[in-house]
């Protein structure tokens, strides 16, 4: 993945999202995006799952260039699995139909219409559902889970997807610790394990500590630190979250 020189507004607003970021992210590597809400790391998540419209600079993602007027191509989509801060299931339906949905985007558009799946589909959503800890809750309707079992759910859809690169918003912020360890040990293990690149934003310190080779720090739409987890120190941190705290606007965007 790399980027070069990416800025973007939201439309209506008069300060930028995004300013003037680049960054690298070698095949494999997982990256924590650091820093408290309105920095820009929901922003940012979305640009590069293709989400966004109307950005400047250079993004390529997965070896294919992204273009700031056009959604990506239907047959790359499924090379980016995202998963969301609030989960985006089907509530009234069952965790296997939800991890299924995970499979649409390899189908051909008639199947995908239809929710037609192969015994090869049901194979892997199987699969992700074991990784993920929870085959046994194959046939539960999704409103009658945890939180955490919940997050589990749309991690073992990404994973169905079979994607090279794992995109996660906040994927623990409403989990207590224990929990949020957890489901952080499942999503960069899967990424390892698969070889996929992970990318996961978080305003938690010791999380990103944990769970990410590499951080970036983001304030006010711009990288403030990019550096190997071993030489992230205190004061940094400190610095990422007082300068945001003094920013006029910040915290009053739609989205972090």
């Amino acid at each position: 993945m790399q980027i070069d020189d990416l800025s973007f507004a939201h439309p209506g607003s008069d300060l930028p999202a995004l300013e003037r970021i680049s960054l690298l992210v070698p095949t494999g590597e997982s990256v924590a995006l650091l820093g408290p809400s309105g920095a820009g790391k929901t922003t940012l998540l979305a640009l590069l799952d293709g989400r966004l419209r109307g950005w400047q600079g250079r993004t390529s993602v997965l070896g294919a260039s992204l273009d700031p007027d056009r959604p990506p191509l239907r047959a790359r989509r499924p090379d980016t699995g995202f998963v969301f801060q609030e989960f985006a299931l089907v509530e009234r339906s069952t965790v296997l139909r939800n991890v299924l949905n995970g499979r649409l985007g390899r189908m051909s558009p008639l199947r995908a219409l239809m929710g037609s799946s192969t015994s090869h589909d049901l194979e892997t959503a199987l699969a992700a559902l074991a990784d993920c800890g929870i085959a046994d809750l194959a046939e539960r309707r999704v409103d009658s889970l945890s939180g955490g079992q919940r997050q589990r759910v749309a991690i073992a859809r990404c994973l169905a997807q079979e994607p090279r690169l794992i995109l996660a918003d906040e994927p623990v912020s409403s989990l207590d610790p224990a929990r949020a360890a957890e489901i952080l040990t499942l999503l960069t293990g899967a990424a390892r394990a698969r070889g996929a690149t992970a990318m996961f934003s978080s305003h938690q310190p010791d999380l990103a500590r944990r769970f990410a080779q590499r951080i970036v720090g983001i304030s006010g739409g711009r990288v403030v630190f990019d550096v190997p987890t071993s030489d992230l120190s205190e004061e940094a941190t400190a610095n990422l979250y007082r300068d945001t705290e003094r920013m006029p606007g910040v915290g009053l965007r739609a989205v972090s």
